[in-house]
């Protein structure tokens, strides 16, 4: 075992700001998001033993609090209200034409150096409003698939959909975020 982890008490002031602030990421409940990383840090003192080492006890952390957040996610979404997918179908219908199904207005080119605005902290909360207005799955299968960069595969299993309903549930919100950041960052 590593010397890291042999003094439990010290997990919460090393690790637990961290952990708090990645499962943010994926659970916009607070109160959730904390009782997940307690979840996280009692797995860890039940399998503290197993750890080999091979990586830092954040990263082992962080790999216990994913399996967290999948479990979470994965009884969260096991069934979705009807009447969730109704308003999510309403809102996209607005992008796109009625009579030919091509989008109602195309994109306008945006005009800024990437590498700049990734550095901008406040680009970063118009991103994570933007983010807050899509639905829970939607926004939790973009960030699963552009920010965490985990396949598809993978998103499926935790989010319990399809390749094809993951494949829509990204497609939308890139349209959402697109019009999203367009209106409040873009055009400010």
């Amino acid at each position: 075992m590593s010397e890291a982890l042999k003094q439990p008490g010290e997990w919460v002031d090393l690790y637990a700001d961290d952990l708090f602030s990645y499962a943010l990421k994926f659970i916009p409940n607070r109160e959730t998001a904390q009782n997940l990383v307690q979840e996280t840090f009692l797995a860890a003192l039940k399998s503290r033993e197993s750890f080999a080492g091979k990586s830092t006890p954040k990263t082992w952390f962080i790999g216990i609090l994913k399996n967290k957040i999948a479990d979470h996610l994965r009884a969260k979404y096991r069934e979705v209200p009807v009447s969730q997918l109704i308003d999510d179908d309403q809102h996209i219908d607005g992008f796109f034409d009625s009579q030919n199904g091509h989008l109602a207005q195309e994109p306008k080119a945006w005009t800024f150096n990437p590498e700049v605005l990734t550095e901008n902290k406040e680009f970063w909360r118009t991103y994570e409003d933007c983010l807050k207005h899509l639905p829970s799955r939607t926004a939790q299968a973009f960030n699963l698939k552009e920010m965490e960069n985990l396949d598809t595969q993978e998103i499926c299993k935790v989010l319990a959909m399809t390749p094809t309903n993951l494949w829509v549930a990204l497609h939308r919100a890139r349209l959402s975020l697109r019009e999203c950041l367009e209106k409040k960052w873009f055009n400010a």
